[in-house]
């Protein structure tokens, strides 16, 4: 669902315990997440059947879903940050 670019920076961040996770996602979702951004490299058979379709759309409703989670942490993580880098520092 989306492809990584050499020049895209970095979205992760090391947690209080010491984890890699997407900003403004736990340990859980972040591995969820990167589960349902896989290519799905299974065969279609499975895909037959209405009960086949909710569970796909299902599961690119929860992708969605953590992506939009995950995006705006990361625009209000860069925007603390250019405000950090635009202060002036302190004189004494």
């Amino acid at each position: 669902m989306s492809e990584p670019k050499k020049d895209a920076p970095r979205r992760y961040i090391v947690d209080g315990a010491g984890q890699r996770v997407l900003v403004g996602l736990t340990i859980s979702e972040t591995i969820e997440f990167e589960a349902l951004d896989k290519p799905d490299t299974r065969p279609k058979a499975h895909l037959i059947g209405e009960a086949a379709r909710v569970r796909q759309a299902r599961h690119g409703e929860r992708w969605v879903e953590l992506y939009v989670k995950h995006e705006r942490a990361w625009s209000d993580w860069l925007a603390q940050t250019r405000a950090r880098l635009e202060e002036p520092p302190l004189l004494n």
